[in-house]
């Protein structure tokens, strides 16, 4: 595998120009841009909120910097709060070409997207000859969600990305698993498996954080979708999305937007700290993609049932489908039939190493379907963390984590 040469000594496996948009009123023209130029290495994503977040700044400034990106266009309408600055400042101590385009100084949006598609145009062609190097199975960081589960998600799909994630940590990989919102039931089997006891309760604490969220908000993870799907409570869904985590040992817990300072898997919490506070949004499927690739992922591993066709801006996504009936009416969509194993045709072993081979594949430049078919998505909303969260994460999973 050849991967491109970050000045931070981490290698991409995509290396994207990303124009974003920091306010929703810049939005029409960043996406015109990136629309005009029609290019699959220049890509959109962005912020809508006016009002400051500290959360949303830190994101932006981990997706900038991503392995995946080579060069930032930064559209602004110029009067919003988010700190384009500090954005800038972080860019360039990266080692990445970035430009900053405010509409109320460029002479409005016609004029405005003019310069933006000679911008990206021009940071695209610059960043063609970066430095192509070897990339090694012990260089990637791999994420995985599950979305669209039903009753067949827990039995293939989801450990089949289990049995992946224990090839990727013998191969030293890094692995991130996430949502605690879809663990409750969980946390003290995770605990078990955790690499020390301080670290087993700040599993249980991160849990029983996203079960008074839920609770005090008056939603959870178990949606109608579900039941129709062929589950029957919360515990048997939870049961099926730990299976993703495979049966190695949990070697720490990560916020978003967090790199992992070591190898081996970490759980993310995506909950936000904190009294819970209406206004942050309840789990979205794409929200938790960007989440783990601002934590360095370079590409996500999606497992559905009831069927799920999005992807992804900047990192790849690679879908795994549970349900054999669910693949036959999604196939174009679908990257991985694990409803095989449902079907008796092969077991989740084997599996498990089709998933890897996709993940090498796609990480030496093939493309998943999501990704071949066009597909872009991305989401960045307010929220709120504290530096550590709500309860002190253990020293033995490393304090530079979690700056």
């Amino acid at each position: 595998m050849k991967g491109f040469l970050r000045l931070d000594g981490r290698k991409g496996i995509r290396n994207t120009v990303v124009v974003v948009y920091l306010v929703e009123c810049a939005h029409h023209v960043a996406k015109t841009i990136v629309s005009k130029i029609d290019h699959d290495d220049v890509q959109l994503i962005g912020f809508p909120g006016c009002y400051p977040n500290d959360y949303s700044l830190k994101m932006m400034e981990k997706l900038c910097s991503h392995p995946n990106v080579g060069g930032v266009v930064l559209v602004s309408l110029g009067c919003e709060g988010f700190n384009r600055e500090k954005l800038t400042d972080t860019i360039i101590e990266s080692g990445r070409p970035v430009e900053t385009l405010v509409i109320q100084k460029c002479g409005g949006t016609k004029t405005t997207i003019e310069l933006g598609i000679k911008k990206a145009s021009s940071i695209l062609a610059s960043i063609a000859d970066v430095e192509r190097v070897e990339l090694l199975t012990s260089d990637l960081v791999i994420g995985t969600i599950c979305g669209g589960s039903d009753g067949t998600s827990g039995i293939s799909a989801n450990p089949a990305v289990g049995a992946c994630f224990d090839i990727l940590l013998n191969a030293n990989a890094t692995c991130i698993f996430e949502e605690t919102g879809e663990l409750i039931g969980c946390e003290h089997i995770m605990a078990d498996r955790a690499e020390s006891p301080e670290l087993g309760q700040a599993l249980i604490t991160c849990v029983e954080k996203a079960e008074k969220y839920y609770t005090k908000m008056g939603y959870g993870s178990f949606a109608p979708g579900n039941a129709e799907g062929g589950l029957t409570t919360q515990e048997e869904k939870s049961m099926g999305a730990y299976a993703k985590s495979g049966s190695s040992d949990i070697n720490g817990i990560i916020k978003p937007g967090d790199i992992p300072q070591k190898k081996g898997l970490f759980l993310m919490d995506v909950v936000p700290d904190g009294e819970p506070m209406f206004g942050f949004p309840n789990i979205s499927d794409n929200a938790e993609i960007v989440e783990m690739i601002a934590s360095g992922a370079h590409l996500i591993l999606f497992t559905t049932g009831r069927g799920s066709v999005v992807g992804s801006a900047i990192s790849p996504v690679i879908k795994i489908c549970a349900n054999p009936e669910t693949y036959k009416n999604l196939s174009e969509d679908m990257d991985i039939n694990a409803g095989s194993i449902i079907e008796g045709k092969t077991t989740v072993t084997e599996v498990g190493q089709t998933i890897f081979d996709c993940v090498i594949d796609v990480a030496n430049g093939g493309k998943s379907k999501s990704e071949a078919l066009g597909h872009k998505e991305f989401i960045l909303t307010y929220k709120k963390f504290d530096a550590t969260g709500s309860g002190k994460v253990p020293e033995a999973i490393g304090p530079s984590c979690l700056r």
